[in-house]
């Protein structure tokens, strides 16, 4: 039974969103707020990427774990041994509600709930650590970007691979022209984050302790379906709460090559492979970017190309390692000199080797990527992977989450105006509307 408290929450957001129009922002004094010097901080999702995230967190010395929103109370007992004191919510909005005093949040949650609850967070003054992607929408990205910029709050996305030495290495490369200036890019996953499957045609019960109501969110009402359909595993499949294998990975694997050819928005993307289902995301996909070109490529424009599950390279594209077996996943930067294959996770290498036998590979160190996020909390700092970065990045990889829709369309896109151009119907799935009695201030 939902009490008042819960029902009350309805109208929680918009509520929010008023409230942080009639108070003038000032900069936050963390240690103003926390005399003693700790970081009060919260966790939306108690396990699963939550906990590696709130767990990574709170190993930092100046971090208190305070409270914790998981719409799953029978997964919360991992992080009630790791953390005794710590308070467990079943509804996210209560806790925001009635923790006031918690400095910074992670938002570790299926794809879908990202922009409700982290501008909920943001609004309300929070600092705020989002998983990837960012947002579910491109309209959503552009929102909390925008918003976390005029509160001058401290903000990092999840792909903490950004700050790890590997990929700051490739970045160094490709950024000091060792191989030429750029002039094509591949990327690929072989995850299979889809399913072309029918939707099965049963409702199931909702286990007890499970909020499947709360889970949904601003999503529209259906019925569950257990075995795992949509709760806890294989949420990233559907297209109403996930995002695909590119939504899942398109963001680790594209990070160091948008950091590194120091990409902005794409003109034009276009899918080459199978589209989506009414219900999920499919696999196999083939999606190819056309930026604007930069100083560290060799014309006016750039593509970069993107396949997962099955979907390689072309051949003539892999020959270029001479031999060397692809990745599981990763990149091949192309030059103008040679070429650059980084995997995802390892070191980049130079092809053909022989020509870069006297090259030295940058020696860079890793970041910790969650005590930035920390430092940067406590005054110390910016975080790499700031929502001004991490937002653009986000909005790009989901255009082609779009472009599965209408294979073998090229769509034009105006990032300045959130919208295609040439193909109108595109432009409802930049931004979609939320469940009624979750409407969410700047989002709905």
């Amino acid at each position: 039974m939902k009490t008042n408290s819960q029902l009350s929450r309805r109208s929680f957001l918009k509520v929010a969103g008023l409230a942080s129009l009639a108070v003038p922002f000032f900069t936050r004094n963390l240690f103003a707020a926390s005399p003693n010097g700790t970081l009060l901080h919260a966790s939306f999702g108690a396990t699963g990427q939550a906990a590696a995230d709130l767990g990574e967190i709170a190993s930092h010395p100046a971090v208190k774990l305070i409270a914790v929103a998981e719409v799953d109370l029978n997964r919360v007992k991992e992080v009630k041994a790791k953390f005794p004191d710590v308070k467990i919510y079943q509804d996210w909005r209560e806790m925001l509600d009635k923790e006031k005093d918690i400095d910074s949040v992670n938002v570790s949650t299926p794809d879908h709930m990202h922009a409700p609850m982290g501008m909920a967070a943001l609004q309300r003054g929070k600092h705020v650590y989002g998983e990837k992607p960012l947002t579910h929408d491109i309209y959503e990205t552009r929102q909390l970007t925008l918003v976390a910029r005029k509160k001058k709050l401290i903000t990092q996305m999840g792909i903490q691979i950004h700050s790890a030495a590997e990929y700051r290495q490739a970045v160094q490369v490709v950024r000091d022209l060792a191989v030429g200036k750029i002039k094509e890019v591949h990327t690929w996953s072989s995850k299979k984050w889809g399913d072309m499957e029918p939707l099965p045609n049963r409702k199931d019960a909702v286990p007890e302790g499970f909020n499947w109501d709360l889970w949904l969110g601003v999503a529209a009402d259906r019925p569950y379906i257990g075995d795992g359909y949509y709760h806890p595993g294989n949420w990233r499949k559907r297209l109403d709460f996930g995002t695909g294998t590119f939504g899942d990975m398109g963001c680790h694997i594209y990070d160091p090559v948008f950091k590194a050819l120091a990409l902005t928005a794409p003109i034009s993307v276009t899918s080459f492979g199978p589209a989506p289902s009414q219900w999920n995301w499919a696999t196999d996909a083939v999606i190819e970017y056309v930026f604007p070109g930069t100083p560290y490529t060799e014309g006016d424009k750039v593509k970069v190309t993107w396949y997962d599950g099955d979907a390689r390279p072309p051949k003539e594209i892999q020959a270029l390692l001479e031999k060397v077996p692809l990745p599981d996943q990763g990149s091949i930067f192309i030059g103008t000199k040679g070429c650059v294959l980084l995997p995802h996770i390892g070191a980049p290498r130079l092809f053909p080797e022989d020509k870069f036998d006297d090259y030295k590979i940058p020696r860079i160190p890793s970041v910790n990527h969650y005590h930035q996020f920390v430092d940067g909390c406590l005054g110390k700092g910016i975080p790499s992977a700031n929502f001004d970065y991490s937002g653009p990045l986000t909005e790009a990889v989901l255009l082609g989450s779009v472009a599965t829709r209408f294979p073998k369309t090229v769509l034009e896109w105006n990032a300045a105006k959130l919208k295609f151009t040439n193909v109108k119907e595109a432009n409802q799935y930049v931004r979609r509307a939320y469940r009624k009695g979750w409407e969410v201030k700047g989002l709905s």
